[in-house]
């Protein structure tokens, strides 16, 4: 109970000097990402339902996201590859 405290304080502050480390183009990125998946998830109540507008956002964002962030997004790099391959189809 007592090492709670200054692990999360250590935790915190990791993550602060992680996110200074960062570009800024993957900070703008990875935060447009969100509000739009908000915005998506706030107009639907059971599975959401993209439309071809929030696919292209999506996508468009997701290109300047880093790696390990793309994996934990509402939309997989899969999922974006089958929009591409459909688009071209």
């Amino acid at each position: 109970m007592g090492l709670r405290l200054p692990h999360l304080i250590f935790c915190r502050l990791l993550g602060c000097f992680l996110l200074l480390g960062r570009s800024i183009a993957a900070s703008n990125a990875e935060i447009l990402d969100l509000r739009h998946e908000v915005a998506v998830l706030r107009r639907q109540i059971d599975r959401p339902q993209l439309t071809w507008a929030d696919r292209a956002v999506l996508s468009a964002v997701a290109r300047d996201l880093p790696s390990a962030l793309r994996r934990y997004r509402l939309v997989t790099p899969g999922t974006l590859l089958a929009w591409h391959r459909r688009l071209v189809r």
